[in-house]
């Protein structure tokens, strides 16, 4: 009730004013006017001279008067600047390259939209055709645009500019290029690692690897979260986490967070960051992360060190070093490091009748690998901490490529436990000791599959510690980190100092085998929990190519270990031995996370209203009826929509893209279905603006029909 009375409250102020009751019988009245005081636009280009077969860079100017504003794709209260082209034959423009926006704010201090004051540069690719001659080339445009001050007024101009075609180089108009250059045009930040939670009133992001910023704020490219109120700002432990209130009218499907963080860097310089992630599975629980101070920030915020805790003096080291020995000795009991207890304490059972000093030996190396780890993490943290990055305990698994390879070690090695095919007898090279009994490198590789395994997990007590040793000088720091390693290998080497607490442990025997393949399920459900790690950093595609991966995989060493080398001959060894190494190449090959480009295709949620309202707007729009659970869907999505010709077009011809999801049952979806007397997915429409009916494509689709039922409106 009360966001509906806000906006009553606007509505009602907009109404009463009376310049723009003025404007609007003016309007009615006259038509829509041309106002060239307020703003004028012209048509610029970065190069006076295109070359055939090339593209080039023109440019849209808005020379925007004080006070007057026009706006963003996502206006918020207005609408955007428009451009219909008229260009010569075999030339094509593409779509609008927005800079990153302000918020736009009424006299009064209220959030009105999203938009651009003063001198304004919208830059289109123009494409150039291979045959085009040389000589002059006239470029023409037709521009709408809404344009407020105290009142809004809408606008339109034409504008022409002539180019020079030839093939020599291009020649450059150096001032349009100066000013293009000082656009804040959103960019791709490749280091920059963003999560995005939500639930049904808001949605939370977590960036790292973000340098230094100030007074963030985020703009929703689809009118999911809402413009006009406040977004909550915080940064912890290198961490900057936004709590975004969801649009009261937004589309509940919706699955990623759409838009530009825009953003005043270390240099005073306004930046945006290009935004694209799916929403990760587990929405956030009502009043987490929701009651973050609001604020700029200007890096990243001290860790907390625990209550009444501070990085300097002996006493609060102390403390932390307390503090981090308990965390590390918990860690013992954590899930993630439970599967790799269950294995080296097999180890100690088959160690038990050895002589104390050669027990003693393997429980000391199994602690060097452990620290030997630690001092690598605690090194590359501070590595990478004074080179003004900002990193946190478990930031590994921030990295989605980390995460599969790991998902990897650990199936591999479940695969082991249950008999599948066995380290000790095949392996005799580089991974041959990795598990053996007997081996001082086992010992020492256990600890260091422990750490790597135990770091995701901040165990009761170590999270204060982690923070003090993030905080504190390099060598309080290392000490810090040795002393959870300690922590963590204890039992372990005291087990092997005192040997005659082995006659605590079961003798070897039959049951060894049981407890051996039993051991392989908490491996498998390690697999699982890293899994759905992947599933909220790569999405449906790529978690789906990382399960294919793992297929492959897990084949490759059901291969390997088929036939032992003892049991037939060896031509047949050496093809067993081949195919399982393909396969397994071919495994990491599909599997292996990519990072998401530029190019990468977008989609909206489909809806009846949606498609009315683009076809209103005169937009190309392809429609894609599909479901999780169809294959046929997916072979589509690898085949077609991976092309870089059909994303090209797409990007180029602006045509908007609609995802029918029907992976769960949704009326709607299948309402629309039966109007087009279908009751299945795969099914594609094209809207074309020219054409009054849409496209009905095949099931089986290729780039070549996909562009074929495009250009037939063209």
């Amino acid at each position: 009730m009360t966001m509906r009375a806000d906006h009553l409250a606007r509505i009602e102020y907009r109404v009463t004013n009376m310049r723009t009751l003025l404007v609007l019988v003016a309007l009615l009245v006259l038509g829509p006017p041309i106002a060239k005081a307020q703003v004028t636009a012209s048509l610029v280009a970065a190069d006076t001279t295109v070359q055939p077969g090339k593209s080039a860079t023109v440019a849209l100017r808005l020379d925007q008067g004080p006070h007057w504003h026009t706006y963003w794709i996502s206006a918020g209260t207005g609408y955007p600047t428009s451009l219909t082209w008229e260009l010569p034959a075999g030339w094509t423009a593409g779509s609008i390259q927005w800079p990153t926006p302000i918020t736009i704010k009424s006299p009064q201090g209220a959030v009105t939209g999203n938009g651009y004051e003063g001198v304004l540069y919208l830059p289109v690719t123009v494409s150039v055709p291979a045959d085009a001659k040389a000589g002059k080339a006239t470029l023409k445009v037709h521009a709408k645009w809404l344009m407020c001050a105290d009142v809004c007024i809408p606008g339109q101009a034409d504008a022409s500019l002539r180019l020079n075609v030839s093939a020599g180089p291009p020649a450059a108009n150096s001032e349009v290029r100066e000013s293009l250059a000082k656009m804040p045009m959103p960019r791709t930040e490749t280091a920059w690692h963003v999560i995005a939670q939500r639930n049904d009133k808001r949605v939370t992001v977590h960036i790292t690897n973000a340098a230094p910023m100030t007074a963030p704020h985020f703009f929703s490219q689809d009118a999911f979260i809402q413009y006009d109120q406040p977004q909550t700002v915080e940064s912890a432990g290198g961490t900057l986490n936004l709590t975004l209130p969801i649009a009261d009218d937004a589309d509940a499907a919706t699955d990623t967070l759409v838009g530009v963080l825009a953003y005043t860097d270390e240099r005073g310089q306004y930046r945006g960051a290009q935004v694209s992630v799916p929403f990760a599975s587990g929405a956030i629980a009502d009043g987490a992360a929701g009651d973050a101070a609001s604020g700029s920030v200007t890096g990243a915020a001290s860790p907390a060190l625990g209550a009444g805790t501070s990085a300097t003096g002996p006493a609060s080291l102390f403390l932390t070093l307390m503090l981090a020995l308990v965390g590390g000795l918990i860690l013992n009991l954590m899930p993630c490091v439970f599967p790799v207890l269950g294995i080296k304490i097999m180890g100690f059972v088959n160690q038990a009748g050895n002589d104390r000093g050669k027990v003693a030996r393997h429980g000391v190396l199994f602690t060097l690998g452990v620290l030997a780890s630690f001092w690598v993490l605690a090194g590359l943290l501070a590595a990478l901490r004074a080179g003004g990055q900002q990193l946190g305990w478990g930031f590994q698994l921030q990295y989605a490529p980390f995460v599969f390879a790991l998902a990897v070690v650990m199936l591999i090695f479940a695969l082991s436990l249950s008999g599948v095919f066995e380290f000790a007898v095949r392996a005799t090279g580089v991974g041959g000791e990795l598990q053996a009994k007997q081996g001082y490198a086992g010992s020492f590789f256990a600890g260091v599959l422990a750490t790597v395994v135990a770091t995701p997990c901040s165990a009761p007590f170590l999270a204060p510690a982690l923070g003090a040793a993030l905080a504190l000088p390099v060598a309080q720091s290392f000490l810090v980190f040795t002393v959870i390693g300690l922590g963590l290998s204890m039992p372990y080497l005291l087990l092997s100092l005192f040997p005659q607490a082995m006659s605590l442990l079961p003798r070897p025997g039959r049951w060894m085998e049981t407890f051996k393949q039993v051991m392989a399920f908490p491996l498998y459900a390690t697999v699982g929990y890293l899994i759905w790690v992947l599933a909220g950093q790569t999405g449906e595609n790529g978690l789906l190519a990382a399960l294919f991966g793992l297929t492959l995989i897990a084949m490759a060493v059901w291969l390997y270990g088929r036939y032992p080398a003892s049991s037939v001959s060896p031509a047949r060894v050496r093809l067993a031995f081949t195919g399982a190494l393909l396969l397994l190449v071919l495994g990491i090959n599909e599997g292996w996370p990519r990072a998401a480009k530029a190019t990468d295709l977008v989609w909206e949620p489909w809806s009846s209203e949606r498609v009315a309202q683009l076809r209103q707007e005169g937009r190309p729009i392809y429609v894609d009826f599909t479901a999780r659970w169809c294959a046929t869907c997916q072979a589509n999505k690898k085949l077609v929509f991976s092309s870089e010709e059909i994303k090209g077009y797409f990007r180029d011809h602006h045509v908007a893209l609609l995802k029918a999801d029907w992976t769960n049952a949704d009326p709607r979806i299948t309402a629309e279905l039966a109007h087009w007397n279908r009751s299945a997915v795969p099914f594609n429409l094209v809207y074309l603006p020219t054409v009054a009916e849409p496209k009905v494509l095949p099931e089986l689709l290729t780039p070549g029909t996909v562009l074929e039922s495009l250009r037939r409106g063209t």
